[in-house]
């Protein structure tokens, strides 16, 4: 028998590096503690199957448990909880339903994901408020939802702190069940990011009406205001109504939720979801002695080791190495866990593989609009990191002007003014924004400068950009307005 690989997680970092080490390395007994019932799957999804256009929570599943197991030789053992780490007898405290049990390690990863996060107000604990980090709770979202739209032509009672549950509604029943028969109308959702943008559409498309609330100026803090702007009258225009500039104070209601508190008063809402943003779980790692960076998550270096001996992070829980700031960050993406989580399992396996930096890309839908970032697009940030930034904002056709599948995209991009070196972009629209971010991201991986992008050859053709792509173009803009 080889060494013992225990990993404590199952999604994307996890099952990734257990898997690749087997793969590479079959000799190698590794050993997977998750704590729930479900591993490798799609969080990304969630918001699709509220909405409907994935069927069945299976859809999210990317691995089925018993081909880990069947057809991987893997040790996955749903339900059980690892509840410490020894570091120096180098084992793991497991807990199931039997009872705990030390499990002996001679490599361990720690991949225990992130936690949604709750607003510090009252009331985030009365019934009918959700977080989204979890499919059990995307299920209850959705079951809730489907109700709403089943019972859309029929009487609705009054919405608010009056409004009662049916009779046959029992509070100690499940949480499903008692939606059902709640018969939600009226959704608040207290914060604008990925999350909370991507259940405004969901939700809208199931026919409820949506409040959103977001503390700041703008939704999508990390993007453009010009970007932000368009999501915004987006969203207004399909008739989701926004909260702007207002701070959520508290959630209101008996036994279940009934209002969302702000200082310019109630909201009455039958339901409220929390998507204010997530933190790592780093409490089991922390306990053992493993030590945090000045994000809050885990610190490693670029193999993912942490300071323990033979003890590795990856994932949700951990800090990545920034490309263009050269320092630790914290962004929670599936690619990156994915990424990390393989080159662990690559190094147990005996090949020593780097994890990688990140740049921060992300996309996202809002309705029949595509919203992109990567790099460095707050002014401030770029200032922190020791860049003088310039910007530019423009608006052009994503496609050929006499195509008729064009449609506007606006580009915000930042440059550092001394060297021209490209520091970031974020960017909306409703055609092939994706295809774009993308296209920015390899350009801040190269290191590459606004002449260098204003120059590369981009594909043309009338029915996919114009022949001055909106990326070039932007570049070009953003170049002449640079010091001489």
């Amino acid at each position: 028998m080889g060494e013992t690989f225990v990993v404590v997680g199952g999604d994307a970092a996890g099952m990734s590096a257990a898997s690749k080490a087997k793969r590479d390395a079959p000799e190698v007994d590794a050993v997977v503690f998750e704590k729930g019932d479900w591993v490798s799957y799609s969080a990304c999804g969630m918001p699709y199957y509220i909405e409907g256009s994935v069927e069945s929570l299976s859809d999210l599943v990317a691995v089925d448990p018993r081909e880990f197991v069947e057809e991987r030789d893997i040790d996955l053992r749903l339900r059980h909880e690892v509840t410490g780490i020894d570091p120096e007898r180098e084992t793991v405290t497991v807990r199931n339903e039997r009872g705990s049990f030390d499990q002996p390690y001679d490599s361990l990863l720690i991949a225990t994901g992130a936690r949604a996060t709750a607003p510090p107000v009252a009331g985030t604990d009365l019934g009918c408020v959700f977080t989204l980090r979890s499919l059990d709770e995307a299920r209850a979202i959705r079951e809730a939802a489907e109700r709403s739209e089943a019972n859309g032509d029929a009487p609705r009672e009054p919405v608010g702190p009056d409004r009662k549950p049916p009779e046959e509604a029992d509070p100690d029943e499940d949480v499903s069940a008692f939606l059902r028969a709640r018969d939600p109308a009226v959704v608040g959702i207290v914060g604008g990011g990925y999350v909370g943008l991507e259940l405004a559409d969901a939700l809208y498309e199931r026919g409820l009406e949506v409040h959103l609330f977001q503390r700041s100026p703008h939704v999508l803090g990390p993007y453009a205001d010009a970007v932000a702007e368009v999501v915004e009258n987006h969203l207004r225009d399909r008739g989701v109504r926004l909260h702007l500039g207002t701070p959520v104070t508290g959630l209101a209601g008996d036994a279940d939720v009934s209002a969302v508190e702000t200082p310019d008063g109630s909201v009455p809402v039958d339901m409220a979801i929390l998507g204010t943003g997530v933190a790592p779980n780093v409490e089991l790692a922390a306990e053992a002695g493993v030590r945090l960076g000045g994000t809050g998550a885990i610190a490693t270096d670029p193999y993912n080791r942490t300071n323990l001996d033979d003890v590795y992070a990856a994932g949700d829980c951990a800090e990545v190495q920034h490309l263009i700031t050269d320092a630790p960050t914290y962004v929670p993406l599936a690619l990156t866990a994915n990424r990390h989580g393989r080159a662990v399992g690559r190094t147990v396996a005996g090949r020593p593989t780097k994890g990688g930096g990140v740049v921060g890309t992300a996309v996202a839908k809002v309705m029949e609009l595509e919203v992109a970032r990567t790099g460095l697009t707050d002014p401030d940030e770029a200032r922190d990191a020791g860049f003088e930034p310039v910007e530019r904002t423009i608006t052009t056709g994503s496609r050929a002007s006499y195509d008729p599948g064009r449609a506007p995209i606006t580009i915000h991009v930042a440059a550092d003014a001394p060297t021209g070196r490209l520091l970031g972009a974020s960017m909306v629209g409703a055609d092939r924004v994706a295809k774009r971010i993308d296209t920015v991201a390899t350009a801040l991986h190269a290191g590459m400068t606004l002449d260098e992008v204003e120059r590369l050859d981009l594909s043309y053709a009338p029915p996919f950009s114009p022949v001055w792509d909106p990326v070039l173009t932007a570049a070009k803009v953003l170049n002449g307005a640079l010091p001489e």
